[in-house]
């Protein structure tokens, strides 16, 4: 996927697919996020449940897919959280039902993790709209800047202090991004409310996004809002460190550490780059403007 051999890659889950054991489908033994549900077969002209059983950024990344699911199936149902209902909503014209790990949906025709469907349908990522997402922004001030310097519990390598933020909030207005009481100079001191709606409403009015890798970068990429995503040195499989940009999300710039830990160079580089492209828009500290520069592109 990397490589984007995408054909090579699909061939290979084909080859996954059909060494398993069907008796070990959607094993209840398994915690969801390790359990399997699609079997290889075909979507189109059936009736298809897709199941959201990994992270809400997961969702979001592959919902994208949604809508091309939605031409070729009978129907589609979704299960998944509700606190991601109101988002999907806004993708595809699909059936939403909660995911109630106690009593998940029986299975239908073609039973499918959300995140098989780029293998399913064929599809790279960039075979659709780039930004897919579609929220009312909140009203915020112009040129701010959402911060997001905290992933899940699970992989804590992911996050960074806080405090290392600092440069960047002093010298741009800011909005934490985060549902925990922040200790920067930034216009919500609370945080950001724990509600996924809302904080896609805070990002979509964000001029730009600065995020560890976590729900709010693919909030952030599918909005297409300008993101800055800062990675751990052995990032996750969709993000190359060796790249500075994604075909998952054209508006995302990707910066991984240079070696395990190390985030200053990260941060360094992202805050030239943060001041370079509002200098371009005629703003330098906190909403004082100055003259522009002319235009740099992102990458």
């Amino acid at each position: 996927m990397r490589a984007r051999d995408y054909a090579a890659a699909w061939a290979l889950e084909r080859q996954v697919i059909a060494a398993r054991d069907p008796a070990t489908r959607d094993d209840p033994s398994l915690p969801y996020h390790q359990r399997w549900v699609w079997d290889g077969s075909a979507v189109d002209g059936v009736d298809v449940l897709v199941r959201c059983y990994h992270g809400l950024g997961d969702t979001l990344q592959f919902a994208r897919y949604l809508p091309a699911l939605v031409r070729r199936a009978r129907s589609v149902t979704v299960e998944a959280p509700v606190r991601l209902h109101a988002l999907l909503a806004g993708i595809a014209e699909v059936s939403l039902h909660p995911f109630d790990p106690a009593r998940p949906l029986k299975p239908s025709s073609c039973d499918i993790e959300i995140t098989e469907l780029p293998g399913a349908l064929e599809l790279a990522p960039d075979d659709g709209p780039a930004c897919y997402l579609r929220v009312a922004p909140a009203p915020i001030p112009a040129f701010t800047v959402g911060l997001c310097h905290q992933a899940g519990d699970w992989d804590a390598d992911r996050s960074l202090p806080e405090a290392l933020l600092a440069p960047i909030a002093e010298r741009h207005r800011c909005l934490s991004l985060v549902a925990a009481p922040s200790t920067l100079p930034v216009i919500n001191a609370d945080g950001c409310p724990f509600d996924l709606a809302a904080t896609a409403a805070l990002v979509a009015g964000c001029a730009a996004v600065v995020t560890v890798d976590t729900m709010v970068a693919h909030l952030a990429g599918a909005l297409g809002r300008p993101t800055w995503l800062l990675l751990k040195h052995q990032p996750d499989w969709r993000w190359d460190p060796t790249r500075h940009d994604s075909d998952w999300y054209p508006t995302v710039r990707l910066h991984a550490q240079p070696r395990a830990g190390d985030w200053m160079p990260v941060l360094a580089r992202v805050a030239s780059e943060l001041h370079a492209f509002f200098d371009d828009q005629g703003e330098t500290n906190h909403g004082q403007f100055a003259q522009p520069v002319g235009a740099r592109l992102l990458g």
